[in-house]
This record gives structure tokens, C-alpha cells and sequence, in this order.
């Protein structure tokens, strides 16, 4: 089963986890000075976020934008729940395949910084969606 149960409710997580990522403007600073455009695109359910670094503060727009970005990731909503809870490590998933990318995958280093924000806030916002643990 499904961790989300619609596009809806994944981009109202994503939201209440973003927001929170951009009250910590410290924590992200290197992303938002990095001149960089992310696209991470997720599949059940097919969802978008543009995070968008060419200056403070992060942008982050929900849903599909036009434009280009420096570099596309795409994986699993359930891949991107489990590595924000932690029971799945990003280099492993990075190295089995489980997340794609297009562009300069060097540029993957700059999105740590906003992984590890979000790892710290999103294992409560799921918990108050009633999201499974693992």
C-alpha cells in the first residue's frame, strides 16, 4: 500500500515540510546562494517540486513549472518517505538505481544540505499525517 494516498496530500506534506526547511534559512544557506534549479519529480503519485536556489530565500514551487533545471531527480514518493524517516540510506539508493537523475549529478551535493533539513522536521509532519513509521 501506497504511503500517500493522493498527489494532495503529498504536495500538503511537502508543503508543511518546506515551510518549516525556510524558517532555518542557516541551514539551506549554501543551497540558496548556489545558483542552482532542482527538479524532483516523484512517481505514486506523479508529483513536482522546483527548488529554486539562485538567491535567498529558497523558492520552492508545488506542481509542474516550466523552465529548466541544472538537475532532475525522479523516484518513488514511498522512496522519498523513507529516506526523510531514515530506514533507507540515499547513497544506497542513489547506487541501486532507485533515484534518477539528469544533469550534473555533482550538483546532487548542493541538495544534502535541504535532505538534511528535511530529515530532521519530516519524521513529526508524517506522524501528525498518520503516516506509516517505515
Amino acid at each position: 500500500m501506497a504511503v500517500y494516498q493522493s498527489v494532495e496530500q503529498f504536495y500538503a506534506i511537502m508543503q508543511a515540510v518546506f515551510a518549516d526547511v525556510m524558517q532555518h534559512p542557516d541551514h539551506i544557506s549554501t543551497f540558496t546562494h548556489s545558483n542552482l534549479v532542482i527538479r524532483m519529480n516523484t512517481r505514486n503519485p506523479d508529483a513536482e517540486i522546483l527548488l529554486d536556489g539562485r538567491q535567498p530565500p529558497l523558492g520552492v514551487f508545488f506542481g509542474a513549472r516550466p523552465g529548466r533545471a541544472n538537475l532532475e531527480i525522479s523516484l518513488d514518493a514511498d522512496l522519498l518517505h523513507a529516506l526523510w524517516m531514515g530506514t533507507v540510506s540515499t547513497h544506497q539508493a542513489f547506487l541501486s538505481g532507485q533515484i534518477q537523475t539528469r544533469g550534473n549529478l555533482l550538483k546532487a551535493m548542493q541538495l544534502a544540505e535541504i535532505f538534511t533539513a528535511a530529515e530532521r522536521i519530516y519524521p513529526a509532519i508524517a506522524q501528525q499525517y498518520g503516516l506509516p513509521a517505515t
